[in-house]
């Protein structure tokens, strides 16, 4: 009787060994086939949702540097005032103590316009050449040679940021503002929009829904944006109507700044 009780036990004790063995290589195959995917698609880090890398872009964490890669046509390309402007926006509010790098791709120009959104997708994943690696952040901008597809007679939309590291500017739909509003600056409607959509990028306004006062904060009706009117983030700054961006043109010569609520939801992130 009690040698049986010991085999028993003996059995009992091999098959859950046994099962624990295999759950194991089981997991492991799981982990090897995760590592194995992200080997083979660089691109992963910067196909995420929206807001998604405003801390790694804000703070030092994991990313010493950030890298912003703008690509355009000939003719689309942004002002050597745009890249001074974005440049200062991110050191004022990111740290990356291996600086800012500004990476210019030329490309043929696209055709199809005007672009929704799937197309402006496509255009990145065949001229995209920055990504996120090692300790270095990657942030794409195209610069549009087309208008947006949602534009309508009476309203335009300047820009949009559609990935955790992607942004589109509609370089043409700015281009034809400027023509059709003699003596506004193109340089300040083109860092405005930039700007803006960037602080998209970094999770404003509520995007991920961890701002840490959205009551008061986020415009409900125009959702993902400031409630004040003079902030960078406010709704009109680059989807709005056509009366309402030529007002805006007229007689301005500064970029609008982020509000104190946007500049505390940064630095809730990581930001300074």
């Amino acid at each position: 009787m009690f040698a049986k009780n010991i085999n028993d036990y003996t059995m009992k004790f091999s098959l859950t060994t046994l099962f624990l063995f295999f759950f194991s290589m089981l997991l492991f195959i799981g982990c090897k086939d995760d590592d194995s995917d992200s080997v083979n698609d660089p691109t992963a880090e910067n196909k995420k949702s929206l807001g998604t890398s405003a801390e790694d872009i804000l703070s030092n964490d994991i990313y010493n540097s950030l890298t912003l890669e703008f690509v355009y046509a000939n003719g689309f390309g942004p002002t050597e005032e745009t890249k001074l402007a974005i440049t200062s926006f991110l050191n004022e509010r990111a740290t990356k103590p291996n600086g800012i790098i500004i990476k210019e791709t030329v490309i043929e120009t696209p055709t199809g316009a005007p672009f929704d959104i799937d197309e402006v997708k496509e255009i990145e994943e065949n001229n995209r050449t920055a990504f996120t690696t090692d300790d270095d952040l990657a942030v794409y901008v195209f610069f549009s040679n087309g208008n947006s597809n949602k534009d309508t007679d009476k309203t335009v939309t300047l820009g949009s940021a559609y990935l955790n590291t992607s942004i589109v500017i509609y370089k043409k739909t700015l281009q034809d503002l400027i023509d059709n509003n003699q003596g506004s600056d193109l340089t300040t409607l083109e860092i405005t929009t930039l700007q803006h959509e960037f602080g998209h990028i970094l999770g404003l306004v509520n995007i991920t829904d961890d701002d840490i006062h959205p009551e008061n904060h986020e415009d409900t009706d125009n959702s993902r944006h400031c409630v004040i009117e003079d902030c960078l983030m406010y709704f009109q700054a680059t989807n709005t109507g056509r009366r309402e961006v030529a007002r805006f043109l007229q007689g301005r010569a500064t970029v609008p700044e982020l509000d104190p609520l946007c500049i505390a939801d940064l630095q809730a992130k990581g930001g300074k």
